[in-house]
């Protein structure tokens, strides 16, 4: 599978924290992206897990470009302490604007 697999990626938002939780048809893995909100103005990635059967189909980028995404709607800003989702961010510099 390709990069452009789709992916159905939907949100658990609790009070202070949440997670991004990524699908892809025909494996029954998730994969997930974890978050704590640090104030009412940011909230700080702290963990990316793609399963091996995900690996290789972009899922992780997918699920950190939602999280910037949905950052920029909602007015806040990321702390990335997750290696993975710092290091997309740091590679992609349209998706820098939602630094902290």
């Amino acid at each position: 599978m390709s990069s452009d697999t789709a992916v159905t990626i939907t949100r658990e938002d609790g009070e202070s924290k949440g997670r991004y939780v990524a699908r892809v048809e025909g494996i029954a893995e998730t994969a997930e992206m974890t978050y704590s909100r640090a104030g009412t103005s940011r909230i700080i990635i702290d963990h990316t897990g793609v399963p091996t059967a995900m690996r290789g189909m972009g899922v992780g980028e997918k699920l950190v470009r939602r999280g910037v995404e949905d950052a920029r709607k909602e007015g806040v800003k990321i702390i990335p302490l997750c290696p993975f989702a710092k290091a997309t961010i740091e590679k992609h510099k349209e998706l820098q604007d939602v630094l902290n």
